[in-house]
């Protein structure tokens, strides 16, 4: 049996009797099996599991055989849950904490719907409303230890989707993918810096980066979600792991031009303090740099325009065949439509 809880890792865990040790690392095997994601942290895991055992009035391990369920019309209330698991299991947790229960130790098992709730139509914090183990799940814990018992929940729960299942696809679901000029494709953690970010490679270097190649990209969850630390460090280009990194930088080795774009959301345009460090970092770069600060749409732009250096440029995203050019007289002259 796997330990997903030990003495070492959880204080209060240690503090429990052995048999109780082993009840729960035996329900966390269950509800594994049931496919209930148990990424997290060794005190939250128990805390489910003691609620868990509340809710089917499972105070040992022969006790599976004659787990309660919501059709045999037993259900405790967040407050009989408190009393049931301080009596049982040896914990000393507050009455006044009982919103808890709910919103976090019975969280996963009631949206998975191994655990249901007596009333489910009445308000978020009815006070009657109480906790019972769906039957269904109730009876496969009924089974627990018998021959093939693995084999029995797969065919008992084939048509039901696990909630392990159902969040991995919805985080993968929440990301913006990007296709790289090169062909390659990059996954992004959803936000609007991200999407922001997607359409600097997307859009804004198609258009602009003569034939640019994307060599850094930062994520707000993975600052080096893609790194090309050969090319850039041929490049002459200053220290990878600097905090000073912009948020996507990419190469034209037509023009011999090195691009720095920052993707402003809520902060951090090409300022023209910002643009003193970057100078002063790609001192030695073999390559021109062009300073470039993008925006997803007018409004965030007049929000920081006061904020943009010189001698740089702004992209706005959902304009994007036209740039804004903080450039004194390199542009100046009449514009002749094509």
């Amino acid at each position: 049996m796997k330990q997903y809880i030990s003495p070492d890792n959880s204080k209060t865990f240690s503090e429990k009797a052995p048999q109780v040790q082993e009840l729960i690392n035996t329900t966390l095997y269950i509800l594994d099996t049931f496919g209930i994601p148990l990424d997290a942290t060794p005190r939250r895991l128990e805390r489910m599991v003691i609620a868990f055992l509340a809710s089917g009035d499972i105070k040992k391990i022969a006790d599976f055989k004659k787990a309660k369920d919501l059709n045999s019309g037993y259900a405790l209330k967040t407050r009989d849950i408190i009393i049931y698991v301080n009596n049982h299991f040896g914990e000393n947790i507050s009455s006044g904490s009982y919103d808890d229960i709910r919103r976090k130790d019975l969280k996963l098992l009631t949206v998975a719907e191994v655990v249901l709730q007596s009333s489910p139509n009445s308000a978020t914090n009815d006070s009657t409303r109480g906790y019972s183990i769906n039957p269904t799940y109730a009876e496969l814990i009924r089974n627990y230890g018998s021959k093939d018992w693995e084999k029995m929940v797969s065919e008992k729960l084939k048509n039901i989707e696990p909630l392990r299942k159902k969040l991995k696809r919805e985080r993968e679901i929440a990301k913006v993918n990007v296709t790289l000029p090169s062909g390659g494709e990059l996954t992004f953690s959803a936000g609007e810096h991200n999407d922001l970010q997607k359409a600097i490679i997307e859009d804004f270097l198609p258009r602009y980066g003569h034939g640019a190649e994307v060599l850094y990209v930062g994520d707000t969850s993975d600052k080096y979600l893609y790194l090309e630390k050969d090319k850039l460090e041929e490049l002459n280009f200053f220290e990878i792991s600097h905090e000073e990194l912009p948020d996507v930088i990419a190469y034209s080795k037509k023009k011999n031009w090195l691009y720095l774009i920052e993707a402003v959301h809520s902060s951090g345009p090409i300022s023209e303090l910002r643009l003193i460090q970057l100078q002063k970092l790609t001192k030695d770069c073999k390559a021109d740099i062009v300073y470039v600060t993008a925006f997803l749409n007018r409004p965030k732009f007049r929000q920081f325009m006061t904020d943009i250096a010189w001698e740089t440029e702004v992209w706005i995203a959902d304009n994007p065949d036209h740039l804004v050019h903080f450039n004194g007289d390199k542009f100046l002259g009449p514009y002749k439509p094509e």
